[in-house]
């Protein structure tokens, strides 16, 4: 087995003709091409005499070299020309899918390319000593490396293993037990009916069931390896909002002018939410010793993996939510009955957890994030429960506000939901459409129940946003008390609340439904309170530029934002720039329009222009963003003056 690997920023392909008349037929989404970003490429050709233990030890040596490397997935593609004694085709094929299943084991997201066919392909190599790396594996070596390091070998492996587990994230019990534990999954409809998901009629729903039935064969069939490259990482590119940072670990993204601006704006639009919702706002750290005894429960109680730093002699983690920092202070309180229920907010600039490589995914997954986290100190569990069905109301309100549609999931231990069916089903009519339960006997976390908003993105897969959870054990574990009615101290059950989600997947849904929108030929756009620019003015030549900086300055001084394109390009060019760019509102500026007071105006996604008076975009603008947070922008309002990212 002969291999060229190769570490690139991407490989884009596309299958052209048959090679072989035996090829297997292409999928659709094969047909049209395919790009992978950051991912190791294998070239692979696999050699009469190939069998098991070549793949493995072949694996065992990418393997290494992938984590080294911290690229985000892998790609075996097949290629004859690195052998001369080839496999058979159809014992090719079979190495190629085995190889495929075995790499899967450490890259769960990793594809391969079609066997048999003719490929154009690009690609974009890394510069790094260990970017472009070539093993041959035969039986001949393996056998040849096992009689001269013997026994030793086994120790030397054993020895490399051990000092790799001490590098990997430390991973919590309650991962391993969601792992583990068996589901079962229901449909609730508005009316009541609790019907297994496996044979809901998904035509109830409306038509196909649309999103609701994409969401369900989603969680049902767990298929999260995405065939290719999902549409928002194109679009968050194009418009130079976010960035891939090859120096740091993978999922830790830079944020360009324009989308921090619109991160800005979410963050800002979601504390004030929260804060006008009753939360008192708070900032704590984003390390926390590991020997503490309180926060060493939660770890095994929390489903994710952590990052470990050390300082001194002491180990820490850097925190994955606001829960260690707000229960700390809570624990410090002192709370009567009469203040519950008691809600504290932090905007955590970042969470962060340590997820697999195969499992990130752009900014739909990534391992440090920005949440917007909520705790809620209720006086028991009726009040849980009042307070989780208010909670439930404010997310859907935010998902409204912001223009995303949702499919619904509530997940419970099986016994509180039979003691709670009819608590559920209210909240199922609230939102006048089915949702799905997923019931689990044994709890395997903190929490006896919780819902999640999830957005179904172009590719039919989902991703949890706003969520909302009853916990029955940290209060024990913090030793949080409230001072109660008789004068006892009583430990309260805590609701979990990100109204929102992480911002970065709020931004990923926003991407995700543009990109839906476009394909099925609608116009696609940013919210104007969120666009980078709300106002662009063009001029017809030169001869108008003093008359747009004056108009620039009038509309920044009402709180838009507004730039010139003052370069030397044709209008045209300028105004199909700022189609490209999504900008909601372009002026034209003439004579004409100078001497009338009225400019040419394209609002973006209607047929026609429109003649309008600066006052009167003005109060356009104001009227789109009202009760919406405004902030400036950092990038110059000239367009010649702004550097290309």
């Amino acid at each position: 087995m002969r291999l060229l690997q190769l570490h690139c920023d991407y490989i884009a392909f596309k299958p052209k003709s048959k090679a072989l008349k035996t090829a297997a037929e292409l999928s659709p989404e094969e047909k049209k091409g395919v790009r992978v970003e950051d991912v190791v490429v294998l070239f692979t050709s696999f050699e009469a005499g190939d069998d098991e233990r070549v793949l493995e030890e072949a694996a065992r040596l990418v393997e290494k070299d992938f984590r080294d490397v911290h690229a985000a997935t892998l790609l075996v593609y097949p290629y004859a020309h690195l052998s001369s004694n080839l496999a058979p085709p159809a014992r090719a094929v079979e190495l190629l899918d085995e190889f495929t299943k075995i790499v899967r084991r450490f890259a769960p997201s990793a594809q391969r390319a079609p066997f048999g066919y003719y490929k154009e392909f690009e690609l974009k190599c890394k510069g790094h000593p260990l970017a472009e790396l070539s093993k041959t594996v035969t039986s001949e070596t393996i056998e040849g490396k096992a009689e001269r390091l013997g026994a030793k070998q086994i120790v030397v492996e054993d020895a490399v293993k051990g000092k790799e587990k001490s590098c990997e994230a430390v991973e919590s019990e309650s991962l391993k037990k969601e792992a583990a534990v068996k589901s079962k999954f229901f449909v609730l409809t508005p009316e009541g009916e609790l019907i297994p998901a496996d044979s809901f009629d998904f035509g109830r729903a409306g038509g196909d069931g649309g999103d609701f039935a994409k969401f369900v064969r989603y969680e049902l069939q767990k298929e999260r390896v995405y065939v290719c490259e999902p549409a928002h990482i194109k679009l968050m590119k194009e418009h130079e909002l976010v960035r891939y940072e090859s120096a740091s670990d993978s999922g830790n993204f830079t944020w360009l002018p324009k989308g921090r601006l619109i991160k800005r704006l979410l963050e800002k639009a979601i504390s004030d939410f929260c804060v006008d919702y009753g939360a008192m706002e708070v900032e704590t750290p984003i390390m926390y010793a590991f020997d503490h005894p309180a926060l060493k429960k939660y770890l095994n109680r929390f489903p994710a993996r952590q990052y470990v730093v050390k300082s001194d002699d002491r180990e820490f983690f850097l925190r994955f939510a606001a829960c260690f920092g707000q229960f700390l202070i809570n624990r410090d309180m002192t709370i009567s009955y009469k203040q519950l229920p008691l809600k504290m907010y932090e905007l955590t600039r970042y969470s962060f957890r340590r997820e697999q490589s195969g499992e990130l995914c752009g900014l739909k997954r990534l391992r440090a994030f920005t949440m917007p986290d909520m705790h809620t100190i209720c006086r028991d569990l009726a009040q849980a429960r009042e307070e989780f069905a208010n909670q439930f109301d404010a997310s859907t309100q935010w998902q409204e506000f912001m223009e995303i549609p949702f499919e619904t999931v509530f997940r419970s231990q099986t016994d509180f939901f039979e003691e709670n069916r009819e608590w559920y089903v209210k909240m199922t009519r609230r939102i006048g459409k089915p949702v799905l339960v997923e019931l689990f006997k044994e709890r395997y976390a903190y929490f006896i129940t919780k819902f999640e908003h999830n957005f179904v993105d172009t590719a039919n897969k989902a991703a949890g946003l706003s969520t909302v959870q009853i916990d029955v054990e940290n209060a024990d574990n913090y030793e949080i008390s409230f001072v109660d009615e008789d004068g006892s101290k009583k430990r309260p059950p805590i609701l979990h609340t990100s109204i929102s989600g992480a911002v970065e997947r709020v931004v990923f849904a926003l991407l995700e439904r543009e990109a839906a929108a476009a394909s099925r030929g609608g116009v696609p756009q940013f919210p104007l309170w969120l666009s980078p620019t709300q106002v662009r003015l063009v001029p017809i030549s030169e001869k108008q530029n003093a008359a747009c900086e004056e108009i620039l300055a009038a509309l920044q001084k009402q709180n838009i934002r507004a730039d010139f394109d003052d370069r030397s390009e044709s209008m045209q060019k300028k105004v199909r720039d700022a189609e490209r760019e999504w900008v909601p509102l372009t002026c034209v500026v003439g004579e004409k329009e100078i001497a009338s007071g009225k400019l040419a105006v394209r609002v973006r996604g209607k047929p026609k222009q429109e003649l309008l008076s600066v006052q009167e975009i003005e109060e356009f603008v104001r009227n789109a963003c009202e009760g919406k947070p405004f902030e400036k922008m950092s990038v110059p309002a000239k367009l010649s003056r702004r550097p290309k990212f």
